[in-house]
């Protein structure tokens, strides 16, 4: 995964190697946090208007026992839907990682002579850097959902999952796209924006040689990908350019239109607060010879990048994700900094579990802690994911991964200290000998080290004056510390 490209985004983007860095220059653009507030608070009015007189609890339990069933028999319905989707013309290949899955879709270009390529929202090309690498090869790549080509032409990655440019404002969307495209643009109305950026789109559409879509669901029966899209770029992307690239996750396959019948009302309710969404298209292949338009070759690139490794984990349910994003739109964290601060494609809590499972503990291992664990995200997930309880379980893998040698013997050491009645009193009147100078007013607002990161963002209460058995022992208990 080509993680530099988050952690110094373009022009715009927050630079740092930690989220704490990330986040800290984020915050320091408050125009961030509200523009991301208010989105974030419009998306959960949508979202429970979505749901009424829905038995939402029950729609959620089907969810989650298909997206069970289906990661448990990965395998058997991948081949299922490979072997559909190859009787139907479409060419599949199945990458192991970031590279092959970059490797092919290169080798593609060249052999078409591709100079230009139109893409719809692909979460998957973000994982691999695949806009990169296809622009180094010489290959023009143009983001046609309008939130994507927005952060494009800012030099960021996307903000978010399903709405890329969220943390924008209006205002913003006006300036950058008079200085990319040298236009006068009398308002920052968003019809007049979407009205001018279909105009500058539609050329490119006309002109691609390679179009290239995400996959939301590739269904078994039939061999067919499914794209879904608030937008008409997904439909143009997939059916104008002689020359169709889809890429996909391993786990985006369902069994039948039975359960994707059941998956989509939950992906468009909880991303969108839609019924149904505007575009859901279904591509069955190549354009046949009696078919007056679609590509005439299909590829499609199965990624796997680490997510067979976490199907053999405890964190197997991270793979049942249906990417809606409402898991973002509830943190309170994200609702500060926004995505731009997890340093991946994936932010909030599903980044926070997802990143350094795909990633590494050395590249992404602090995200676990960028939550306050509230369990919002849990009882959100439309697919019942127990985010809160894999991000509490990632910081124990992390810290025991981290853990140096002098610092597993310093915990050994306090754990035998405070095992037993007598050290553990003495590390008691140590402690408050030794906190008298940074006492104010009854907490502790600056620590020495190690613990001033603790105090950097919260005060300490001190050590009490006597401790439980020295109040017992001298009959002082209902009498305060």
């Amino acid at each position: 995964m080509n993680r530099g490209s988050f952690a110094a985004a373009g022009t715009g983007g927050p630079v740092g190697r930690t989220f704490e860095a990330r986040a800290r220059a984020l915050l320091a653009r408050p125009e961030v946090r509200r523009n991301l507030a208010a989105a974030m608070d419009r998306s959960a009015v949508l979202r429970q208007r979505a749901f009424e007189g829905v038995d939402l609890g029950a729609l959620r339990a089907a969810g989650e026992a298909i997206r069970a069933h289906t990661v448990a028999r990965l395998d058997r319905h991948l081949a299922r839907w490979a072997e559909r989707a190859e009787a139907r013309g479409t060419r599949v290949f199945f990458a192991a990682d970031a590279g092959e899955a970059v490797a092919y879709v290169l080798e593609v270009a060249r052999r078409r002579g591709v100079r230009l390529a139109v893409k719809g929202k692909s979460m998957i090309s973000e994982e691999v850097g695949l806009n990169r690498a296809l622009e180094e090869a010489g290959v023009e790549v143009v983001e046609t959902d309008l939130g994507e080509h927005i952060q494009q032409l800012a030099g960021e990655p996307p903000a978010h999952i399903t709405v890329p440019a969220v943390h924008r404002s209006r205002a913003e969307v006006r300036d950058l796209f008079a200085r990319a495209y040298r236009a006068e643009l009398p308002d920052e109305d968003p019809a007049h924006l979407t009205r001018f950026a279909r105009e500058v789109l539609r050329e490119r559409f006309l002109a691609a040689d390679l179009g290239i879509t995400g996959v939301n669901f590739a269904v078994a029966e039939t061999g067919s990908i499914v794209i879904v899209t608030n937008e008409g770029n997904g439909r143009m992307c997939s059916s104008l350019p002689p020359v169709h690239v889809a890429l996909m996750g391993m786990e985006r396959v369902v069994p039948s239109f039975r359960e994707l019948a059941v998956l989509l009302p939950l992906l468009t309710g909880s991303a969108t607060g839609q019924r149904v969404t505007t575009y859901v298209n279904v591509v069955n292949g190549p354009r046949g010879p009696e078919e007056p338009d679609g590509p005439e070759e299909l590829h499609v690139v199965v990624l796997d990048n680490g997510r067979s490794r976490i199907l053999r984990t405890r964190y197997r349910s991270i793979l049942h994700c249906i990417r809606c994003g409402a898991c973002l739109n509830v943190c309170p964290v994200f609702r500060q900094v926004g995505g731009l601060a997890y340093g991946s494609p994936y932010g909030g809590p599903i980044g926070a579990v997802l990143a350094p499972l795909l990633e590494g503990f050395d590249r992404a291992g602090d995200l676990p802690w960028a939550s306050s664990l509230c369990g919002a995200c849990t009882e959100v997930c439309p697919v019942r994911i127990p985010l809160h309880e894999h991000l509490v379980a990632l910081r124990a893998d992390v810290a025991r991964a981290r853990a140096a040698g002098l610092e597993r013997r310093a915990f050994r050491w306090w754990a035998r200290a405070w095992a037993s009645p007598g050290s553990y009193g003495l590390l008691a009147r140590l402690a408050r000998f030794a906190q008298r100078p940074f006492v104010r007013a009854g907490r502790i607002p600056r620590a020495p080290f190690p613990l001033s990161r603790w105090t950097r963002g919260r005060d300490l209460p001190p050590v009490a004056r006597r401790t439980f058995r020295e109040r017992w022992r001298r009959g002082g208990v209902k009498g305060g510390a």
